[in-house]
């Protein structure tokens, strides 16, 4: 893996560096949820229990865990509006979008390549004798 420099970077924006700002980051967006979360917001605000209704399996916890995870690092916005109930709507910001672009782009190679991957992991199983 490379990391793209331009110019000279300071040592926070490298993520082979163990305590770097870039890996933190790395870390954060790079998990399933926030994955998950980034490809369901898309182009359209939603609000809190629409984004758990959208991603099959996330915890409560997890959802708020990562959504702030994502408003911390500038991926995404909250807007909370004053009514009552109160309303919390959650959209992507510009850095998001930017990265929805990655993201789709993984979900396309996961659709491209996803039988060749479930073969791998029988042909591992039947070496490893585990089942797949």
């Amino acid at each position: 893996m490379e990391t793209e420099q331009i110019g000279r970077a300071p040592e926070d924006a490298d993520v082979l560096r163990a305590h770097s700002l870039a890996r933190e980051i790395f870390s954060g967006v790079a998990n399933k949820w926030a994955l998950l979360i980034i490809n369901v917001l898309g182009t359209r605000t939603l609000r809190f229990t629409e984004l758990r209704t959208e991603v099959e399996g996330i915890s409560h916890k997890m959802l708020t865990q990562t959504l702030r995870g994502l408003e911390r690092d500038g991926v995404v916005h909250r807007t909370v509006h004053a009514t009552v109930p109160p309303r919390v709507d959650y959209r992507l910001t510009e850095a998001g979008e930017a990265l929805r672009a990655t993201v789709n782009g993984m979900c396309a190679w996961t659709r491209r390549y996803l039988d060749e991957i479930e073969a791998a992991r029988s042909r591992f199983a039947a070496r490893n004798g585990d089942t797949p």
